[in-house]
Parts: structure tokens; sequence; C-alpha cells
């Protein structure tokens, strides 16, 4: 078990460049069980959950391995048997995303209930939903056992714009018969990432980055290699802890068409940036006031799917708010435990109103003081510690393995940039 133990109020300096998208590689990684041949990915986060993925692949019988840091190569000629290892399953979310490809090649899969962070009900209906349309049949029985002697096309409309399911159903589709429509469907980048995976394996899929996707099914795909894009959450983290520590920072290698809405909204914060091709560059000492709307009212930020402003930037945005002169009310509309985290903001000097689970207020600025604190998921726990970056004193910051689930190596890139930031060995959690 390790913590973070971050002395505040260094100004930092410098060039970052982001990792590989996690939530792009965790449904490239099960893609791959669609074909026998080899896959290679390449720009791939070595975080603990690219690593749970992998691990469940290897106890199905794949071969798995890193040709470089970031590089690795996935053949799943040999996988055989039906049933993931549920220990393995439950200690992430994503595990679910192995549903779609196995019973699309394998005809049957059995899926403990997945994990992952603890922000709130994830309901996973619109997936086997999904399946059934296809196809499947689904028994729910201490998990979830799918079969299917074969998936038929169909025009799906899907129930909720989910990401995940999104992803389930483009890969059982891509081996179904006939053509499958799917409506109403996610359009993230890292969904449109998948997509483009699966076209390079022969997938037929058009529509990719819209809510409308339409898939001919194909006998077989075959292996490839693709590079998995930047992470924008992870650049939005970034612009974040520049802002609140008053830093002089460029990210490279950004998509910009990722970032329109995510920089609209650290603009009403008073956080400005500025893009050249793909670098994004967050200019020293900004004057970080809230733009209120027309006729002096308070703003309102709020999440929805995409292209709206990702939920898994909300904690960090709470943070930055914290910093900025005025009043802002966040509206958190997706997941009704991710505001719980801001407790421990209050505890740190952060004047901030829990209006009820979806909503907070936030007036600033306040000179946030160092505390022992402990990351509750992995949106929280980067909000968290880009608080210890801005705050007077020392602060101690718990449970990083949350941390470590979604950001890679995230320490070593601020001390880079100037940052005093260690990561320290403890025996337990404070408590």
């Amino acid at each position: 078990m390790e913590k973070f133990v971050i002395r505040g109020r260094r100004r930092l300096s410098g060039r970052v460049t982001p990792s590989g998208n996690k939530n792009e590689a965790l449904p490239c990684i099960a893609a791959t069980l669609l074909t026998p041949e080899p896959v290679v990915l390449d720009n791939v986060p070595r975080i603990r959950d690219v690593h749970v993925m992998l691990d469940v692949l290897i106890r199905q019988g794949a071969d798995v391995e890193w040709l470089g840091p970031n590089r690795v190569r996935i053949c799943n000629a040999a996988v055989e048997g039906a049933e993931l290892d549920a220990t393995l399953c439950r200690r992430i979310r994503a595990s679910i995303l192995f549903a779609g490809p196995m019973v699309a090649r394998l005809r049957r899969v059995v899926l403990p209930p997945p994990g992952g962070d603890v922000i709130g009900r994830r309901r996973v209906d619109t997936h086997f939903h999904a399946f059934e349309a296809l196809g499947a049949k689904v028994h729910l029985e201490n998990g979830y056992d799918l079969r299917a002697d074969h998936l038929v096309g169909t025009d799906f409309f899907l129930d909720e714009a989910s990401v995940t399911a999104t992803e389930n159903a483009l890969m059982a589709a891509s081996l179904a018969q006939g053509r499958t429509t799917l409506r109403n469907v996610a359009s993230e980048p890292h969904v449109v990432g998948l997509g483009r995976m699966l076209c390079s394996m022969g997938a037929r899929i058009e529509g990719l980055g819209t809510n409308t996707v339409h898939i001919d099914g194909v006998e077989s795909l075959s292996g490839t290699e693709h590079r998995i894009g930047s992470d924008y959450l992870e650049i939005g983290s970034l612009v974040g802890l520049a802002a609140v520590t008053g830093s002089d920072i460029s990210i490279e290698d950004v998509v910009p068409d990722d970032l329109r809405m995510i920089r609209m909204v650290f603009e009403r914060l008073g956080v400005r940036t500025v893009l050249s091709e793909n670098v994004l560059h967050v200019p020293a000492a900004q004057s970080m006031t809230i733009r209120p709307d027309y006729h002096g009212h308070v703003p309102k930020i709020d999440d929805s799917p995409w292209p709206a402003f990702p939920t898994d930037l909300m904690s960090i945005a709470i943070t930055v708010a914290t910093q900025c002169s005025g009043t802002v009310l966040f509206f958190e509309k997706m997941f009704e435990g991710r505001m719980f985290f801001v407790d421990h903001l209050q505890n740190m000097g952060a004047q901030i109103i829990l209006c009820d689970p979806h909503r907070v207020v936030v007036v600033g600025p306040q000179v946030l003081r160092g505390g022992v604190v402990e990351s509750p998921d992995v949106r929280a726990g980067m909000a968290l510690l880009i608080a210890g970056l801005c705050s007077d004193g020392e602060t101690q910051i718990y449970n990083i393995h949350q941390i470590d689930r979604g950001y890679e190596r995230m320490d070593e890139k601020l001390r880079a940039l100037g940052a005093d930031i260690e990561r320290v060995p403890v025996e337990a959690p404070p408590g």
C-alpha cells in the first residue's frame, strides 16, 4: 500500500505528454478476442485496469507480450472456456466488455458481476437488451450467462447512450449475420477509436462519431495494429492543475476536436488555454474569474453524454472552482455518488455547499490547507491531488491505487514539471 505526500504552492513549468486513453485501451483489449490472429496495441497506458484486463485474457489462455513500455501484442488463438475469472472481474468495471466479443466469436460467456468505482448505480440492462436483440440468450444467476448459436443483425435503439453498451454492441454486431443498425449510441472519442480498430480488423462500420451506426457483419476478423489515442481526461486534469498552481505548462499530442467543450468549461471558470496544432498551452498566473451568465445569474456547469462536458472531469472542475473568484453551481446528472468527495475539500478549507447528491455550489477563491485525505475513486483522487498541489503545507493522499487505475505515472510526470510529490509506502490507511 502506498500514499502520495505533496507539498503545495509550487509553480510548475514545462512540457508534458498525456498517456493513452484508458477508456479506449480497455475495450480494444477486449476486442482482441474477436480474432484468433495477433493484435498489437500501441500507446497503451500501464495502469492497473489495463493489467487486470490482460490478466483476465491470460487466465483464458491468451498469449500476451509487452513489446515496449506501452506496446503490447495479444493473441487469443488458444483461448477456450466461457467462464471468466470472478476475482479479477470484480476488480474492474470494464470486465463487462468481454461479453460482446466472447458471445460473438466463442458463442458463450459466463461473466461475474463487474466491479469498479463506487460512484453510484451503473445499470447494465442496456448491454443485455442489445445482446438479446442480436439473438443471444441471457441467463441471470450469480452473474450473467450469455449464449448464442449465432448472432443476427437487427435494428436496435439503446435506451441510454451508454459508452460500454455501445462498445459491446459494436463488437458483437461485427460478427453477426447481416446488417445491424444501432441508434442512440455513444459517440465519445474512445468509442470512435474502438470502431476504427474494428474497421482495421475487417469490420464494416458506417457512422462512427454520430448517434446512429450501421454495421454489416462479416464471417471473421483479422489481426491488426492500432494506436490508442491520447487521454483527453488526463489533458483536462493537467489543465486544471496548471490553472490552480499558476503554472506555465504545454500539453503535447492533443486532439483539438476532443477538447472543444472541455476548453469552453474551463474558460467559464476563467482559465484560458491556447491551442497550436496538437499542443495545448496553459499560460501562467491567470485571472481565474468565473464568468457569470447574462444579467449576473450564477452560472451552471453540468455533464451529459458526448459532446457535452464529461462526467469524469466534474471532480476536477469543482476543485478548480475553489480557486476561482465567483460562485458557480455544478450539476452532476449521471452518478449519485460523484459529489461525495467534496467533504475532503471542505475540510481543506473550500467553501462548498452540497445541495443534494447531484448538485454543489462552490464559492471562491478560498485558500486551501494541506491535510490527510483518502481517494474514493479515480477522478476524485486526481481532484484531491490537484487540491494538494495548490494547498498550504503538506497533503497526504491514501488509497492512491484508485488514482493509479486511471493515470499512468502521474507523480513522475508532475515531478518532471517541478512538483514536490512523493510516493511513500505505508502499512495501513488512517483510522
